[in-house]
């Protein structure tokens, strides 16, 4: 993909480009934890969006999806939200520009092969390709944290969506065969292996697009907010839903909604599920790591109202195999992957299984995906000549 991307660029620019390969991401555990300031435990993968970039001594930018095969341009003086996958390379640069950076015309060429939709985070990859191949052309000097928030402010600010940091973190601090706690309050982070050769990662794919995330997701979070407000009236030092327990929140039970109460219950044990399951990574207990997923799950479609039939049909079949450590939705939720833990023997026969049993449900056959733990973005400085 990298070479067929560089090609392509060259092809319509006539020029060599630097090329910038930006990963999707899972998370492991800690959903909707990111921005009520707890922790989660993410990692970069191989699927990836690959990114081609030159300078064109203008003062207009040129982008290029093989995936629409459409070219979009627009002014570096008229960089407003705009309908469309060219929101978030806008995004990038609205943000770099309000840091005071130069940005100077250039052209790219943008590939991948991140399923849209399927709770991978594509848009961070899309955001974090751009910032760091913008950051090596103009010496910028940005760190990856950097980096990170840079993507997410431009989420905030072009599609609209209130993101925590992280997507665009994870994309950034990715590390081959390790997963990553982050703090999402101070943003200190730790490293933990992940090696269980035992074991894929394998992601199904519900095939329903997720058209409610956005709006749901802002829902989501006004509601976590609401719980805090009410909880720092006898607990002024709270801050965050990071700085309550259930205690607190069950003190001001009969002034919340029950929805609302369910979104606080629901992080409040999620946040110490991520360190109750990194405690389990140091033992190397899978299993029981596993069974904290299957918790997450049930927190996040009864609870906290982001699953849906068709997430749940996966989970229940998953945790009909014995050689399913784990399972859950990941991402935002209302459709997208399911995220498995699955014996490396036994991939085939469970793909095959899961595929029978949700075309027989839902008369569409799931898209599997099996995964590896990758770095994160990275700037490729050998390129095959054509």
């Amino acid at each position: 993909m990298i070479q067929e991307t560089r090609e392509q660029f060259i092809h319509l620019f006539e020029k060599e480009p630097l090329m910038v390969v930006s990963p999707g991401r899972i998370n492991l555990i800690g959903e909707h934890t990111d921005y009520n300031d707890g922790f989660v435990l993410p990692a970069a993968i191989d699927k990836k969006i690959v990114y081609a970039v030159a300078l064109n001594n203008t003062q207009q930018c040129n982008a290029h999806a093989v995936f629409t095969n459409e070219t979009v341009s627009f002014q570096l003086n008229d960089v407003k939200p705009t309908p469309g996958w060219i929101n978030y390379l806008m995004g990038v640069v609205n943000q770099l520009q309000e840091r005071g950076l130069p940005v100077e015309g250039f052209d790219c060429v943008v590939t991948g092969d991140i399923p849209v939709g399927a709770g991978m985070s594509s848009s961070a990859a899309v955001e974090g390709g751009l910032v760091m191949a913008l950051d090596r052309i103009f010496g910028y000097g940005l760190d990856r944290m950097e980096m990170a928030l840079i993507g997410q402010k431009a989420e905030h600010t072009f599609p609209g969506v209130k993101c925590g940091i992280m997507d665009q973190f994870a994309n950034l601090h990715g590390k081959k065969d390790q997963v990553m706690r982050l703090d999402c309050r101070s943003l200190e982070f730790e490293y933990f292996p992940f090696k269980f050769p035992d074991y894929k990662i394998v992601l199904c794919n519900s095939m329903v697009h997720h058209s409610l995330a956005s709006s749901e997701y802002n829902v989501r979070r006004q509601q976590c907010e609401e719980g805090v407000k009410a909880i720092q009236a006898n607990h002024p030092t709270v801050k965050s839903l990071r700085d309550a327990d259930m205690g607190m929140l069950n003190e001001v039970r009969s002034q919340l909604s029950g929805k609302v109460y369910d979104r606080c219950h629901y992080v409040i044990e999620e946040i110490q599920r991520v360190q109750d399951a990194t405690a389990l990574l140091k033992k190397g207990d899978l299993q029981a790591f596993g069974e904290l997923m299957y918790a997450t799950h049930e927190g996040l479609s009864k609870l906290y109202e982001v699953s849906c039939p068709e997430l749940d049909f996966l989970v229940s079949l998953a945790r009909e195999r014995a050689e399913v450590a784990g399972a859950r939705v990941m991402g935002g939720g209302f459709g997208g992957c399911t995220i498995n833990l699955v014996k490396a023997d036994k991939v085939d026969e469970y793909v095959a299984f899961i595929k029978s049993r949700y075309q027989d449900q839902y008369g569409k056959e799931p898209e599997v995906y099996v995964t590896v733990i990758e770095d994160g973005v990275s700037v490729i400085d050998e390129v095959i000549p054509a």
